[in-house]
């Protein structure tokens, strides 16, 4: 298929506001494909220039693509592009490494973007950004993926829970149909996708939906991990399905030699320990998880703890559809009662709280509560898990917003947060697009708008007059920002209509909180 059909397509997307519709353009291109462009065709749809198994990542910056943009707006040659060659292409970029590859990768990427028209070139550009920005969100990917093969949609979804990848999923359906997913199973060394847990902090509403009782366990402030292993060989992934096994060599060590059984599946978290015992920052974890080189060092210096809390498969069985309880001892058996996160099952609101002060004494985020019966259900976010983390709030000031894509289009709904500065002016502490609703989402875009002093087509700049309360997490050092420091997992918990800019949270309160953090925490 040429490169021109699929962008024709996203055009076409883009002007289809039905979800039905849309489901039925994007399953007629899936048709059309041929199986080499199965894995490829699903990837461009999804946004990506590769399909998420794949761990090849382009490692184009910012400079190189503002100066791509440059190129004159002409196709070298007739012969149009195809999507396998630009897949192709793709994959050449990726490989460029070593001295001088910055220079390689920007010819490589030259060459491609020459091969284009016009038309084409918008959308290449998108997926050189992962957002394509036409409304097609992986779920309706899936459906699409059903149609096309005339499979059930309640079996293309536990086939891509087992994936984790719609480009596997696609390349099994589309030439095998319904029959050949029924066959997708858990496996070892394709990694699923985390299961998920709501937010509360009401007990008595986590009593009640799990039935009387539940079991607590320490929420880390760490990196989620899913650990495979068969016979002396071990793979390791974070949450994103991104493999760390080479930045965690000690993890891979202790799984080979302090863990019972043949082959399994762990679910676990793994958390930086200073010399003090105390966990550090989640943001130095992120130095581990980054480095490729110099990692024995590093071990030295950032040493992790690991934390298991379930057991997915074990000796070629799978556990999924176990209980929790029967996982959990499956995992307490093959540990012998070590490396597992500390946990307590209650149904009394007076013992859940006092170890959920335990928890946060001990510089951990809160606690998870899990219901004793709940399967194993990836990707799944639902009332069968909780987490349990009380946040810090501070008020800012939306000093600039991002327009929305897919379901947010039409909105400006990312938000570009500030605190007051000391000398009149505002310093960004991050963005955030959570926790408005769609109406209060249409609202503020007319208010923010009415405010506008600047837009480049992506993001408006405001007068800085609208302050929200922001709950966080964790206050990170960063660079990114003129501030010094970025909130991580801030989201809007309200909006404060009785404040004014000149009453925003200031950066000096901000240092003197994140300093704060560090009488639970390790300090390097």
């Amino acid at each position: 298929m040429d490169f021109a059909a699929f962008a024709a397509l996203c055009y076409e997307l883009e002007k289809t506001p039905g979800r039905l519709a849309k489901i039925a353009a994007a399953a007629e291109y899936l048709k059309r494909l041929d199986r080499d462009e199965i894995r490829p065709g699903v990837a461009f749809l999804s946004g990506r220039p590769f399909p998420v198994s794949d761990p090849r990542t382009l490692d184009v910056g910012p400079g190189a693509l503002a100066e791509a943009y440059e190129l004159p707006e002409t196709r070298n040659g007739d012969k149009p592009l195809t999507i396998l060659e630009a897949a192709e292409d793709f994959g050449k970029i990726a490989e460029a490494a070593g001295k001088g590859s910055r220079r390689e990768k920007f010819a490589r990427l030259r060459a491609l973007i020459e091969k284009t028209a016009p038309a084409e070139r918008r959308i290449l550009f998108r997926i050189l950004h992962n957002e394509l920005r036409v409304g097609l969100h992986d779920g309706l990917i899936l459906e699409a993926i059903a149609k096309a093969s005339a499979a059930d949609l309640k079996t293309t979804r536990r086939a891509a829970l087992f994936l984790s990848d719609l480009a596997e999923v696609a390349a099994i359906a589309l030439p095998g149909g319904a029959a050949a997913l029924e066959h997708v199973d858990i496996k070892l060394f394709v990694p699923l996708l985390p299961m998920l847990s709501e937010l509360s902090e009401d007990f008595a509403e986590i009593f009640k939906a799990h039935g009387g009782a539940t079991a607590l366990e320490y929420k880390y402030d760490g990196a989620r991990i899913q650990m495979h292993k068969q016979d002396g060989r071990v793979r390791i992934w974070s949450r994103r399905l991104t493999e760390v096994t080479d930045s965690i060599p000690e993890i891979g060590a202790l799984a080979r030699s302090e863990i019972a059984g043949d082959s399994f599946i762990l679910d676990g978290e793994v958390v930086a320990i200073g010399k003090d015992g105390r966990p550090f920052p989640f943001q130095e974890l992120m130095r581990r998880f980054r480095r490729i080189h110099c990692i024995e060092a590093a071990a030295g210096e950032i040493p992790l703890r690991l934390y298991l809390f379930d057991c997915l498969y074990l000796d070629g069985v799978s556990l999924i559809d176990e209980p929790y309880e029967q996982r959990w001892a499956k995992l307490a058996e093959i540990t012998k009662g070590n490396h597992l996160a500390e946990r307590r099952i209650t149904g009394a609101a007076a013992e859940a709280q006092s170890f959920l002060a335990e928890s946060l004494a001990a510089g951990h985020e809160g606690l998870m509560a899990k219901s004793p019966a709940s399967p194993y259900m990836p990707g799944n976010r639902g009332k069968l898990w909780f987490k349990i983390k009380p946040a810090e709030t501070l008020d800012c000031v939306i000093v600039a917003a991002d327009r929305g894509s897919g379901r947010r289009r039409g909105w400006l709904s990312n938000y570009h947060l500030a605190v007051a500065d000391a000398v009149g002016g505002f310093a960004p502490v991050g963005k955030t697009f959570k926790g408005l609703t769609d109406k209060q989402f249409g609202a503020m875009t007319e208010r923010l708008s009415a405010l506008k002093t600047g837009d480049d087509g992506y993001t408006v700049t405001v007068t800085p007059e609208v302050v929200v309360e922001v709950a966080y997490n964790e206050i990170q050092k960063s660079p990114q920002y003129s501030s010094g420091f970025a909130l991580r997992f801030a989201r809007i918990k309200r909006i404060r209509e009785d404040k004014d800019p000149r009453q925003a949270s200031t950066l000096a309160e901000l240092q003197a909180l994140y300093e704060k953090q560090f009488t639970a925490k390790s300090r390097r």
